[in-house]
């Protein structure tokens, strides 16, 4: 495929998948009125990103071969409308826009570990939890970490949130770029969860979307391969959101960590055009989370979450939709079926791939092979 070629079909995967707009700045170094900020949620940063002088980015796409950490508290606009990043690349308005109010580099692992332990402390006991995200293609700096802070804002994470980012491009044409940063940022996410391991929280769940799943993979895998285990089975569950992943690579990765950490989840989307085309791109080999083989998922003891028909199934559903945001807020409703399939006959439906109520999206759960068949939960938009 031609140069020419390969940056329109990208091009086009991004405005499909609804990635398109301004890239974010943070906002750093400007004054602001804090105060304009609807909520404030405080972000640590583990980073294979190399360190940049610039304020408005200071990590850059250029790769690090070692960790830089650092703690952001990014402002959420009073205008926020849940699933949305409201971003700019100029001039953030505090009251209209993500901004970064404040930022904080640390100067190594020992004090990441310290500071992190400091802020688990201050939580309720059984809120001394990490939350650890990692991001997908075509990101900057101040992309990622926002969507790390709107995911955590709009769920209500009750966990401490901590972001991996990887060393993304953030530039559409460069998705050979990013492919092969993932490689670079694998064992930065390993030592991620070795770090996060290593606190006092009282579980680590990890969540990877596109191609930041990618990773998520491949640092599961060097940590097994590596025989650091011990740092798996500090992990409380794992979510893969629209995972582009090769699925015979995915098969191989799987055998290669062995025991999976539980509970292990992926959201798949048959409508997740960004996905088709990545397949297309891999000369037609299919993607995980295009949701072309849920039965092998099962077989594997993998939890998925089918949101095909859920607010029209895009690339970023898991942190845009509405009606995923509402059901994470009704008793801890997706948590318990993600966990072990725990609903009441009230809270669920047979599945039949369509919508159970007029006007609602369904989102379909097929639990691992061990509990037959699938469940789908139904919500107003």
């Amino acid at each position: 495929m031609s140069a020419k070629r390969l940056f329109s079909v990208l091009l086009m995967a991004v405005l499909l998948a609804g990635c398109g707009g301004p890239r974010a700045v943070l906002g750093l170094g400007v004054t602001t009125d804090k105060a304009a900020s609807a909520a404030v949620v405080p972000v640590y940063v583990a980073t294979t990103r190399a360190r940049s002088d610039n304020l408005s980015l200071p990590y850059s796409a250029e790769r690090s071969q070692t960790l830089n950490f650092a703690k952001l508290d990014i402002g959420i606009p009073r205008n926020h409308v849940p699933g949305d990043v409201e971003k700019t690349g100029r001039t953030p308005d505090p009251a209209r826009h993500f901004v970064a109010q404040s930022y904080q580099q640390i100067a190594s692992r020992k004090q990441f570990v310290t500071q992190l332990d400091a802020a688990l402390a201050q939580r309720p006991p059984q809120e001394r939890e990490i939350f650890i995200f990692v991001h997908g293609y075509n990101n900057n700096f101040a992309d990622s970490v926002f969507r790390a802070a709107q995911i955590a804002h709009d769920y209500n994470v009750r966990a401490l949130t901590l972001h991996y980012a990887w060393p993304s491009g953030g530039s559409l044409p460069l998705y050979v770029y990013d492919r092969d940063s993932t490689v670079v940022g694998r064992g930065g996410l390993a030592e991620t969860i070795e770090i996060a391991a290593q606190t006092k929280a009282n579980r680590v769940i990890l969540v990877g979307h596109s191609m930041g799943a990618y990773v998520v993979m491949e640092a599961l895998r060097e940590l097994a391969q590596t025989g650091r285990r011990q740092a798996l089975k500090r992990l409380g569950g794992v979510v893969l959101a629209a995972p582009d992943i090769d699925i015979d690579a995915f098969q191989s990765q799987v055998r290669d960590i062995g025991e999976l950490p539980m509970p292990f989840a992926i959201v798949v989307s048959r409508r997740d055009r960004a996905l088709s085309i990545s397949r297309r791109i891999a000369g037609g080999h299919p993607r995980v989370g295009s949701g072309s083989d849920i039965a092998l998922l099962q077989q594997k003891n993998i939890t998925v979450l089918d949101a095909s028909q859920v607010d029209g199934g895009s690339h970023n559903i898991f942190a845009s939709s509405p009606t995923l945001i509402a059901f994470a807020g009704q008793s801890g409703l997706l948590r318990r079926l993600i966990e072990g399939g725990d609903a009441s006959a009230g809270e669920t439906l047979l599945a039949d791939g369509g919508s159970a109520i007029e006007g609602a999206a369904a989102l379909v759960v097929y639990l691992p092979s061990r509990i037959l068949g699938g469940v789908a939960l139904a919500g107003r938009r």
